[in-house]
């Protein structure tokens, strides 16, 4: 049965709707986050609105607190949805290393190494040109690939983020390129959300001091869940609020959260600056890239990486001529060998005549142990040479013989001089 990206998908993500929705491993928390927004809008509601709907009599205006209150708090929670349930920007993973020369660093522990990339070392660093300038990027073993600038992994998530600005447990998911405008709406709207429940809240306690005289004690002991609202908003105020204001100050100077610590740590020069309305043109203005996963589609089996075999065959082309060449050498060796052989039969007919001219000495000098010498001399000679046909003719593999024909011919000659010259010298 075939499987789509996100049933087997290495990060840490948790996936929703057949993967129509990414969110992070701790998901968990979004709930959590969604608690502390609607519940006190809904408080908000109850006791504060609903009582200032007639205050303002003339146009009905206290109806528009409730209706804004409303608006803003479902506007709030689509915002906190869009950041949590999209692609931050995760960077496709490689199934095998990239193709490069492989480094070896000696001053390196082979250990040190193997943990990087196994089989292969690659540099932990490269030199890229951003903006006129050399900017260093990392190797990220567990996603082998070289990171694009401002790219970091996750250790949470478990993937490589283009434009990494943080992880954000609250809204179970990395802030990245892709989701960043909306982490930014998020906390600057829910510090607007914040304000106005404030605002409103404070505003009831000074209906009921006027309306009967009454002190702030005793207005606030008459509408304790504003106390308990406004109490609540100042606290988160200082969260969500102070927040607003350090993305500001990121997005004008063209930062993120990760390279802000980074940077003051190393005192490095922000080459990503343009300009205070160039950076906010950047983050608000400019089209989203599509996502580069597509996590419902179908996995399609890797093709095997071609073995150095196989590669060696592709550069060699085709191996049918090699083959014919072979059987030519096998065919010049056996031709080779015949006339060794024919030129050792030559010598042997003179061995023989010489042999029989002796023969007849020796019946006069009645000799037989040495006619029996010279008959095992001429023996060995011939088996010498039919064992040097049948070795040539046995060979089973033509292409061996492409690789060493010259050697064999080489042994045969001097297999064959050597048996000539033993028996030369028997018979001197």
């Amino acid at each position: 049965m075939e499987k789509r990206v996100y049933e087997v998908w290495k990060g840490s993500n948790k996936f929703f709707l057949g993967g129509r929705l990414i969110f992070g491993p701790d998901a968990r928390s979004l709930p959590v986050t969604l608690l502390l927004i609607s519940v006190p809008s809904i408080i908000f509601c109850i006791f504060v609105a609903r009582h200032l709907r007639h205050r303002f009599s003339p146009y009905n205006a206290g109806y528009g607190i409730m209706v804004v209150a409303v608006v803003f708090t479902i506007y709030v929670l689509i915002i906190l949805f869009l950041t949590s349930a999209r692609d931050p920007g995760i960077i496709p993973r490689n199934s095998r290393p990239p193709e490069e020369e492989p480094h070896h660093d000696s001053s390196v522990p082979a250990q040190a190494r193997n943990r990087l990339t196994p089989g292969r070392q690659f540099p932990r660093t490269k030199e890229v040109m951003v903006n006129g300038m050399q900017v260093r990027v990392k190797y990220c073993s567990t996603c082998m690939l070289y990171r694009p600038p401002r790219c970091s992994h996750c250790s949470i998530c478990n993937n490589c983020v283009e434009r990494f600005d943080h992880h954000c447990p609250w809204v179970g998911q990395c802030i990245g390129l892709r989701n960043y405008r909306f982490f930014f709406m998020f906390v600057s709207s829910t510090t607007l959300l914040c304000i106005y429940v404030f605002s409103m809240s404070a505003l009831y306690i000074k209906v009921l001091m006027d309306d009967n005289h009454r002190t702030v004690w005793e207005a606030m002991k008459e509408s304790p869940p504003s106390v308990v609202l406004m109490a609540y908003c100042f606290i988160a105020l200082w969260f969500v609020g102070g927040l607003t204001g350090f993305h500001l100050y990121l997005i004008g100077t063209n930062q993120t959260t990760y390279e802000n610590f980074r940077h003051r740590a190393d005192n490095r020069i922000n080459i990503f600056d343009r300009g205070c309305p160039s950076n906010f043109d950047e983050i608000f203005c400019t089209k989203l890239n599509p996502s580069k996963n597509n996590f419902r589609a179908l996995v399609q089996e890797e093709v095997p990486r071609p073995t150095e075999e196989a590669k060696a065959e592709d550069v060699g082309g085709d191996t049918h001529p090699k083959i014919e060449v072979d059987l030519e050498n096998r065919q010049d060796l056996l031709k080779i060998s015949e006339q060794h052989n024919i030129e050792e039969g030559i010598d042997l007919s003179k061995i023989s005549r010489r042999q029989n001219d002796e023969e007849n000495d020796s019946r006069e000098s009645n000799d037989p142990l040495r006619s029996t010498l010279e008959a095992d001399s001429i023996m060995g000679i011939n088996h010498r040479a039919s064992l040097t046909m049948t070795m040539i003719r046995s060979d089973p593999e033509p292409s061996s013989y492409g690789n060493s024909s010259s050697e064999i011919a080489a042994d045969s000659h001097s297999n064959s001089t050597v048996t000539i010259k033993e028996a030369g010298r028997l018979f001197e």
